[in-house]
Formats: C-alpha cells, sequence, structure tokens
C-alpha cells in the first residue's frame, strides 16, 4: 500500500488539484513527507513554516484578536492557518498544524494537545472564512513522537475528506471532527 503521503498526491493529481500547508508544531514535517513523494510537483505548491505566533497573523491571515486571546494552540487558529494558507498560496486545500510538541506547555495547553485541520472546496462555503474541517488531538510520547503523528493525523485527515467527497459525503462529519464549530 502507498503511504499517506503518496496516496494524496496520487488522488490530488488525478482530480488536479493543488495542496498548500501551514505548520507549525511540525516544523516542515508534513512538506518534507510530501515532497518526498515522487510527481509531488503536480500536486504540491508549497508550504509556510510559520513557527512564531505573530506570523500565522502576518503570512497566513489568522484573526490578530483569536491569537491575543485564545493563543495559538487552539482549534480556529488551525481552521484559519489551513484557509489561510490556501488562499495565500492559490491552492483548492489547504492543511494546518498547531500545537505543543514540549517539552513545556504552551499558552495555557499541555503537552500533546494538537489541532490540525484541512480547508477545501467543499469546506469554503460551509464555513466561511476560517472553515473546513478539525481534528483535535491528545497526542503522548515524546517531542519526535507528537510531531510525527501529528503529520499522520493531518494527512489522514486530508485523506478522509478527498474521500468523502469522492462519495459524496464530505461534509457528513461529526461535532468533534468539526472542532465543536
Amino acid at each position: 500500500m502507498n503511504s499517506p503521503a503518496a496516496e494524496v498526491v496520487r488522488l490530488l493529481t488525478v482530480r488536479g488539484e493543488m495542496l498548500a500547508v501551514a505548520e507549525s508544531l511540525t516544523g516542515g514535517l508534513v512538506a518534507a513527507e510530501i515532497t518526498a513523494v515522487p510527481g509531488a510537483s503536480k500536486a504540491f505548491r508549497g508550504s509556510v513554516t510559520a513557527y512564531a505566533t505573530e506570523l500565522k497573523h502576518e503570512l497566513l491571515g489568522v484573526d490578530a484578536t483569536l491569537l491575543a486571546e485564545r493563543g495559538a494552540v487552539d482549534p480556529q487558529v488551525a481552521a484559519q492557518m489551513a484557509a489561510g494558507v490556501r488562499k495565500t498560496l492559490g491552492a483548492d486545500w489547504g492543511l494546518a498544524t498547531t500545537g505543543v510538541a514540549g517539552p513545556e506547555p504552551q499558552d495555557g495547553q499541555p503537552v500533546g494537545t494538537v489541532f490540525v485541520a484541512v480547508d477545501g472546496p467543499a469546506q469554503s462555503y460551509f464555513h466561511g472564512v476560517g472553515g473546513g474541517k478539525v481534528m483535535p488531538l491528545r497526542l503522548n510520547g515524546g517531542r519526535a513522537e507528537i510531531r510525527m503523528e501529528s503529520v499522520r493525523s493531518v494527512l489522514a485527515l486530508l485523506l478522509k475528506e478527498l474521500a468523502g467527497e469522492q462519495t459524496g459525503n464530505g461534509r457528513a462529519q461529526d461535532t468533534e471532527q468539526n472542532g465543536g464549530f
């Protein structure tokens, strides 16, 4: 079986669609997984690694008030990052990762708190600005394990959305998958 990244590239290539990625805690690991796949240039526009909180606003258009009030580790921040990178880089799909890999808590959130998000053609009109699907994660392990599980999870979320669109169930998600929106 293909790796999740290879399957993402294959499906997007077949559909003639492009992907962009916004990363925080994963620091470029999602983009590295995707670009390791031969032919990734047919489906991958690029990525923004917005590690510093202010870059999430400046480069990705995340609401400054949201960042000030809740910090960067928040489901709405993840959703706005995915929508922002999609718009900024001109892609059909946007992915985002934000969270706490450790070793210390951040923004009042414990280590292992992660939010991954996807924003795509079916999601934009559904939720409006900052829409899309968000998956909250509570991960165990060290920094490296948390980061790699975040990569796996965001790719799995995109694959689920791509499969849902093919079957016409792209918006049939439960409340938790929508980050409680």
